[in-house]
């Protein structure tokens, strides 16, 4: 990522490296550790897990000495998995069983099916489907797999899993359909595909996935006020996660704890050296894994309300590899010139790529908001563990959000943006004294 830099004076440089020298990497991958762990239960939104991680980092921004506000807002629809799925399959009087979370898991389109239904293995698009689990080829999509699947007992679709071997969980996708639906791993779908040829093959399982109406909530904190024409800097991340299955533990460790851990520490670090006049607030977001509806109530608020913040948001600091992903969106010409000053400053390596998290939110409604990502080992799965999150790569990413919001509170500049219908909204920005 290549934006026009100008060189930081010799007095800030030193103020913002003596702030940065205040990271701690141990505190950051202590947080990471708890918010990870099973008194949390993967923070699934509407879940006891996800109200207590809530709860754990209002305790956090508060020993800050900064008051901590609680926004709720309604969360349709959430899919659960209310028991462990069983799948057998065999031919004739032969049976294996397939494993929940890595050769079998449930499709979000699948309906609820609590009792184990037995039935012949056949193919979607070769002979009579009634009564049978279909096997839905390599190709065929779902919309086309149901015009072949008429009184069928339900499909089973192939699904690919990620280099540890795990099905990837999702919980925003398509509302329930009318048939029970199982994803299988390639392997399991081919092992289920030989079964099936031999004429005498046979499907027994079950698709316990119901849908539950919850209420999600988001914490705000303000921990200074911006004098007016100075720069209101906000951070954001989302502490949900896609929550546990029964049997299967899913700690969220680097989506999205460890993005929770940098914008917590960066704003213990910022609240105690950021220059004067320069205004800080934190939002930890609920929602996001059911597309990023916190973010999208908070944007509405802000709004609503004729707030005009700067927005980093953080989204994954696992790993770096090579170099951090930023996506940029808004009016962020000068946040990402900003950022890309804080990447050279604290060594950090940025490259632009997609965040597909909140930040698109707030720049969806007019807001400069970059998304920051490096890393997600295991994304969505039992893999997604505290022991793969680097500490170096949390202390860098915490460093660089540091440093950026130093940088682009700093920074004159007016920027517009065509989304506001008043004309455009200005983000004035000047050097704090």
């Amino acid at each position: 990522m290549s934006t026009h830099r100008r060189a930081l004076g010799p007095v800030t440089a030193g103020a913002l490296d003596q702030a940065l020298a205040g990271v701690s990497a141990d505190r950051l991958t202590s947080s990471v550790t708890m918010l990870a762990g099973d008194a949390f239960a993967g923070r699934r939104v509407g879940t006891p897990g996800n109200d207590a991680a809530r709860g754990w980092l209002a305790a956090r921004l508060a020993d800050s000495g900064t008051a901590v506000h609680t926004d709720p807002f309604p969360v349709r629809a959430v899919p659960d998995i209310h028991a462990a799925p069983t799948a057998r399959f065999g031919t004739g009087a032969s049976a294996a069983s397939l494993s929940f979370g890595s050769e079998v898991s449930l499709h979000l389109a699948s309906t609820d099916l609590g009792t184990p239904r037995r039935a012949p293995l056949a193919f979607a698009g070769a002979g009579d489907p009634t009564g049978r689990w279909l096997l839905v080829p390599a190709g065929m999509s779902l919309f086309d797999a149901y015009g072949h699947a008429d009184r069928a007992a339900g499909l089973l679709v192939a699904r690919n899993v990620d280099a540890d071997g795990w099905q990837f969980t999702m919980l925003a996708g398509p509302n329930a359909g009318p048939l029970p639906i199982l994803t299988l791993s390639p392997a399991a779908h081919g092992r289920v595909s030989d079964a099936a040829r031999t004429g005498d093959g046979w499907m027994s399982a079950n698709t316990p996935i119901r849908r539950v109406d919850v209420s999600g909530a988001n914490l705000h904190a303000r921990l200074r006020h911006a004098t007016a024409g100075h720069a209101e800097m906000l951070l954001t991340a989302h502490f949900d996660g896609v929550g546990d299955h029964p049997g299967l533990r899913q700690p969220g460790a680097a989506d999205n704890a460890s993005g929770v851990a940098v914008v917590v520490e960066a704003a213990r670090v910022l609240a105690a050296s950021l220059p004067r006049r320069v205004g800080l607030s934190v939002a930890l977001l609920d929602g996001e894994e059911m597309g990023a509806l916190g973010s999208a109530h908070h944007a509405a608020r802000l709004v609503q309300t004729g707030a005009n913040p700067v927005v980093i948001n953080v989204d994954g600091a696992g790993r770096l590899h090579e170099a951090a992903a930023v996506e940029a969106g808004g009016p962020a010409h000068r946040l990402l010139a900003a950022l890309d000053q804080a990447g050279r400053h604290t060594g950090v390596p940025l490259a632009a790529g997609p965040v597909a998290s909140d930040n698109r939110r707030y720049a969806g409604a007019g807001f400069a908001a970059v998304g920051i990502g490096a890393g997600m080992a295991g994304y969505h799965s039992p893999g997604d563990t505290p022991q793969r999150v680097e500490p170096a790569t949390l202390a860098a990413i915490t460093r660089l959000v540091v440093a950026a919001v130093w940088i682009a509170a700093g920074t004159p500049t007016t920027v517009r943006s065509p989304i506001d219908d008043a004309g455009g909204r200005e983000w004035n920005r000047r050097a704090d004294g």
